[in-house]
């Protein structure tokens, strides 16, 4: 990679039209079992251009949606005046304490600093609060669909974040459900699908033009003109309640060090304090 081409994590912003364009939404489903079928109050991290955010919007939920880019939250601000909206990046969230009910992400939670973006998260969180997370998978045991897969790079990256939520001991067990559902692709949206992929966007302007002669080749095989191809997904789906935070104390078993240095244990009756700030 040559140093004028942009990191793959920042690379959203010069395609953010082309991504806005060929990128599939989210199944209402799927928006509904990662928050509630209820208004709540939502964060949504990685935000991008809204396509999630109009799901949550739909549902009626009070969303403030934040991505480190400008220029896609320019199209979502656009799609979408009366949502709540800051450029920040998950390990640097601006609200209080206890904010949110739920904390959401699609597509983007790989991208994090897991070790700073949990404790964030969990801040913000209210008691028994979730965090929730979801991916759109390619289903790539259908043949053809395993051949565009390989045209036009890896998946974007789902990693299973049972273990980095266990490890951050902040959240619970992590539940997880799968929607399917079908994207139409005609031979326009195809090339914006794959302009959009951080693994295209960084490359050079004739390894672009020729990845996208190999992929509009292989939708003239498989495609149907401008009547388009469904491509079949799955939205892969978790979520896991934020941990109370607790204030750990002295018992009867453990000693601390007064004030003249001298160890003496501790043999109070002590509680523990469950503190929600």
């Amino acid at each position: 990679m040559s140093i004028d081409q942009p990191e793959p994590a920042r690379s959203f912003g010069g395609v953010a039209e082309a991504y806005d364009r060929g990128r599939p939404t989210y199944p209402r489903e799927a928006a509904a079992w990662l928050t509630s079928a209820q208004p709540l109050t939502v964060l949504e991290l990685g935000a991008g251009t809204g396509k999630l955010t109009e799901q949550l919007v739909a549902l009626g939920h009070e969303v403030h949606a934040t991505d480190p880019d400008p220029q896609m939250l320019a199209l979502l601000e656009k799609k979408l005046p009366d949502v709540r909206v800051s450029q920040a990046p998950a390990e640097d969230i601006p609200s209080g304490d206890a904010s949110y009910d739920v904390v959401v992400c699609g597509q983007a939670f790989h991208w994090f600093d897991v070790e700073r973006a949990l404790p964030e998260i969990a801040r913000v969180l209210k008691p028994r609060g979730r965090l929730s997370l979801v991916w759109n998978q390619r289903d790539e045991r259908i043949p053809w669909v395993k051949r565009l897969g390989a045209i036009i790079g890896t998946q974007d990256q789902l990693r299973h974040p049972a273990e980095k939520l266990a490890a951050s001991k902040l959240f619970g067990d992590v539940e997880e459900a799968s929607f399917k559902f079908w994207q139409v692709i005609d031979r326009n949206s195809i090339r914006d699908l794959v302009r959009s992929r951080s693994n295209v966007a960084v490359l050079g302007e004739a390894e672009q033009e020729a990845k996208m002669a190999e992929v509009l080749s292989f939708y003239d095989d498989f495609g149907r003109g401008m009547d388009g191809m469904q491509l079949p997904y799955a939205a892969s789906c978790f979520r896991a309640q934020v941990l109370d935070r607790v204030t750990p104390t002295l018992t009867d078993k453990q000693t601390a060090e007064d004030g003249d240095g001298v160890v003496s244990d501790g043999s109070s009756t002590d509680m523990l304090l469950i503190d929600f700030h």
